[in-house]
């Protein structure tokens, strides 16, 4: 369980890294074709967003376990993130027998 909070602490910063580098390297390439400073500077910050939501979008989808009801047309679901396996059974449980299914006054 130590590893993977390790690991979640570290995929931000190499998010932020990589997405740093993505950034810098679409810059100088606008900054070759004379492109303005301006444009290349929103070009620029628009990669590195993007790069570093993909990056924690993926270390999250890869480190979170998700329990949905099988009711039809139920949209309840339970995310968790570092449990251990008695309490994530504890919640599938929850997820497959909870009270409201879908219910939405």
């Amino acid at each position: 369980m130590a590893g993977t909070v390790q690991r979640r602490r570290l995929a931000l910063p190499a998010a932020a890294l990589a997405g740093a580098v993505a950034a810098v390297s679409t810059g100088l390439r606008l900054a070759a074709y004379h492109v303005p400073a301006s444009l290349s500077l929103s070009c620029a910050l628009s990669v590195l967003a993007s790069t570093v939501w993909l990056i924690a979008h993926i270390a999250d989808a890869l480190t979170v376990t998700t329990y949905r009801c099988q009711a039809p047309g139920c949209d309840f679901r339970v995310r968790l993130r570092i449990t251990d396996a008695a309490e994530s059974r504890r919640w599938q449980k929850i997820a497959a027998e909870h009270p409201s299914h879908g219910y939405r006054p």
